[in-house]
């Protein structure tokens, strides 16, 4: 249920006009004219009962009390109700609005204690007028309705409030989801790459104890033990920040291609780079197709046991496409976390990545990264099934 809630200055004073207007009338014609001295004192009450109408929200209490002496002295002055009572209504309704139902219902007791008695004085004129059921008709009618009113009023705005602090929770939560999955690729991407190039290093300086392979092993075993400290230092950086407007560390990028293919190189693989022109991509789009192929290329190394490696990166419409393809012959597996962690950055943008049996044999990743990323929620479906990766 909503309740309109009509409030303000101008409100107000509409509202306390209209019912001057009706009280002033009402007197007017249940008097027959204003010609006694008792419809004369009566007028002042009515007026000063109505402007007491303008502070009913900020002092309900005082008014309530305002419009129920009205209410008797307008009942001892003329010996009958009157159109004073729709003050009365009014003050005793934003009394019950207002939280304050002990206090209506003090008041309202009472007013049908004074009508009462008033019935009671009048009943040998003429056997009781039944002023006093009417009159305790029409509060029981405003304070339930109005009590109705408001408790369906707090029911919805407690209903509001817990929705709202359940949409809070669940944001809090997707926020800490993502948070931890990006944690853990920026963690695996880090590591992964690197140590899979140390571990086939060592292995190949370990068969093969030839000084000279055994030097070479070892450049790029320290070579990547560099990067690899670089990058998890450059990522814990990031991960340390307190203040997010902190400037940004810088994150690698297809401008680091190079270095990546070099230090891949050096496993024995012969590595094809086909870059086709396309306009700058968003430091995301960025950073997730430089962590593709990185990622790529180290379950090339690890599981294809291939030779040759093409990387590809075109545009299309768009959209840039990232292909690595190898002639591996590994075998195919369950995918891991690293092509979980290909295809969630790859979601994360609004693009979208599939690994697996390249058509001509071998193994195939591509990655459509959109240049104009929209964000999608985390924690969609997994890629193709493919060869098991360096996780």
């Amino acid at each position: 249920m909503v309740r309109w809630r009509w409030r303000g200055p101008v409100a107000e004073t509409a509202l306390v006009a209209g019912v001057g207007l009706v009280a002033l009338l009402g007197l007017a014609v249940q008097s027959r004219g204003v010609d006694t001295a008792a419809e004369w004192t009566a007028l002042p009450v009515v007026l000063l009962s109505c402007a007491a109408l303008f502070w009913r929200r900020s002092r309900p209490v005082p008014v309530g009390a305002v419009a129920l002496a009205a209410v008797a002295a307008y009942g001892a002055l003329l010996h009958q109700p009157g159109p004073v009572m729709l003050v009365f209504v009014v003050a005793l309704y934003t009394l019950v609005d207002e939280g304050h139902l002990a206090v209506a219902l003090g008041f309202g007791a009472a007013s049908v204690l004074a009508f009462a008695l008033a019935d009671g004085y009048h009943a040998d004129d003429g056997g009781g007028n039944g002023a006093t059921l009417l009159h305790a008709g029409w509060l029981v009618a405003v304070i339930v309705g109005v009590t109705r009113n408001r408790r369906a009023y707090v029911a919805e705005a407690r209903a509001r409030e817990l929705a709202a602090e359940q949409r809070k929770d669940e944001e809090a939560r997707r926020r800490a989801t993502e948070d931890r999955l990006r944690i853990a690729r920026e963690l695996h991407d880090a590591l992964g790459h690197h140590l899979s190039l140390i571990n086939v290093q060592a292995s190949a300086a370990l068969h093969r104890p030839d000084p000279d392979r055994s030097t070479q092993a070892l450049t790029a075993i320290k070579q990547a033990s560099k990067e690899t400290l670089t990058e998890l230092r450059a990522t814990l950086t990031v991960l340390r920040r307190e203040d997010d407007n902190a400037p940004a560390v810088t994150a690698p990028g297809l401008d680091r291609l190079y270095a990546l293919v070099t230090a891949a190189g050096r496993s024995g693989l012969a590595i094809r780079t086909e870059l086709a022109e396309t306009r700058p991509l968003p430091p995301e789009a960025d950073r997730a197709a430089y962590r593709i192929v990185q990622e790529a290329l180290t379950n090339v190394t690890r599981h294809a046991r291939a030779h040759t490696v093409a990387i590809r990166v075109r545009p299309e419409g768009d959209d840039v496409l990232v292909e690595v393809e190898d002639d591996g012959t590994g075998t195919p597996g369950p995918p891991g976390y690293g092509i979980r962690g290909m295809g969630e950055r790859a979601r994360a943008l609004g693009g979208s990545l599939t690994a697996g049996r390249a058509p001509g044999g071998g193994f195939l990743v591509r990655a459509r990264l959109p240049l104009r990323p929209a964000p999608v929620p985390v924690g969609a479906a997994a890629p193709h099934a493919g060869r098991g990766d360096a996780a």
